[in-house]
């Protein structure tokens, strides 16, 4: 009788890790959802005469959301290179995939770039990308 009783303890001890990793793995993508948010915590940007052209931006991976998601690149930060984009965040030299590219012209005139980041060591995916005029 004491060999089901250690199969039910073996069977336990294996479900609980399984069961917690299984949590924190939904609940990290959960997270990372969060991350792509409109982020106009304070309204700075509810103003702006660009405003609804920047929330109107989409590129094929989906909406950008607004100026207040994006970051503005430096010209030393980004780059084309044999037809396609690539920028540099966090030190790091990332490549744009062509469906993150925004088509349209760039009404602000800077070069934008709309990263999603998750976890640590640093991992993101590039959502939406616009080129300036490099000055």
């Amino acid at each position: 009788m004491t060999a089901p009783r250690q199969t039910r303890a073996g069977w336990r001890d294996l479900m609980i890790p399984a069961t917690l990793g299984v949590m924190l793995a939904v609940s990290g993508r959960i997270a990372a959802l969060d991350t792509a948010a409109a982020r106009d915590l304070d309204g700075r940007y509810a103003n702006s005469p660009l405003k609804e052209w920047f929330d109107g931006l989409h590129s094929g991976k989906g909406p950008c959301c607004s100026d207040a998601d994006g970051t503005a690149l430096s010209d030393v930060d980004w780059e084309a290179k044999d037809g396609h984009y690539r920028v540099r965040i966090q030190g790091q030299w990332w490549d744009v995939p062509e469906e993150a590219v925004i088509k349209e012209p760039n009404r602000a005139g800077r070069t934008m770039v709309w990263p999603v980041y998750y976890g640590a060591p640093l991992r993101l995916e590039i959502r939406c990308f616009i080129p300036g005029t490099m000055t």
